[in-house]
């Protein structure tokens, strides 16, 4: 089953993904129901998760039924536990979203909410994140989560957030992160898709983040508040969930 993960991530285009998940993920669900690991997002059980990773394959981190991983169920988590996020009047604009959360936010009648990206059959809009098509101060929250890392010009797509959310505004820009390393590390000479994904991680991936990812966001203008929301869970909750311990959440206001 490893070996096949790898080999589908690596040559299906991502919205063909996207599409043939709503057909595979009921089998999975199915054969792996049980009662060791739990999905906050539907509250499903089962006896393990899938494995899932494009370079380096992490085992029993995808839950089968929502197809969440570990930065998708802390972050479900945290709105539902630290947030109004399901309950007040908020615009909301979701980019790149994720299809363990699609539905589930489009259904809330608390929130206008709506959905971009440049490829995804999910996006209600088509959108360069470096130049969008929305006016300033337009949103109350935006969810921007593991796009950054793909885009060149990062500086100038945050800017764009910056500009669309509404002063008081929220904005949650998760990335891939190594904390250990100080400084954000990019090189534009790496144009092969194998060395690029040896080096980054992902073949599409254009940087490492380091720490001073959170700088650059308050340099931008925001004030961020970097949540490591594991450490305020029982740990029997991160393993039963099977949460990253340490992983932080950049929650951005203006």
């Amino acid at each position: 089953m490893k070996k096949l993960f790898k080999i589908i991530l690596n040559l299906v285009p991502r919205p063909l993904l996207i599409r043939l998940s709503y057909w595979v993920k009921p089998l999975f669900a199915f054969a792996l129901r049980g009662n060791t690991y739990t999905d906050p997002i539907d509250g499903k059980s089962y006896r393990s998760f899938l494995p899932y990773g494009y370079e380096k394959q992490r085992e029993n981190v995808l839950a089968p039924g929502t197809l969440s991983l570990e930065r998708h169920r802390l972050l479900w988590l945290y709105l539902k536990n630290e947030t109004d996020f399901f309950t007040a009047p908020k615009k909301v604009l979701h980019f790149a979203p994720e299809q363990a959360f699609y539905k589930r936010f489009r259904k809330l009648r608390n929130l206008d909410y709506t959905t971009t990206d440049l490829e995804s059959p999910l996006a209600d809009v088509k959108a360069d994140i470096c130049n969008l098509p929305f006016e300033d101060n337009s949103f109350d929250f935006i969810l921007c989560n593991h796009v950054l890392e793909h885009i060149p010009d990062d500086t100038r797509a945050m800017r764009e957030l910056y500009r669309i959310l509404k002063p008081g505004g929220t904005g949650i820009f998760q990335i891939p992160q190594e904390l250990n390393r100080e400084k954000t590390f990019e090189d534009d000479s790496i144009t092969d898709p194998k060395e690029r994904a040896a080096i980054f991680g992902q073949y599409d991936h254009v940087r490492i983040y380091g720490r001073d990812y959170f700088s650059k966001l308050r340099d931008i203008g925001f004030t961020v508040n970097e949540v490591d929301y594991t450490r305020q869970l029982p740990p029997e909750q991160v393993k039963r969930h099977v949460l990253a311990e340490g992983e932080i959440i950049p929650v951005c206001y203006k």
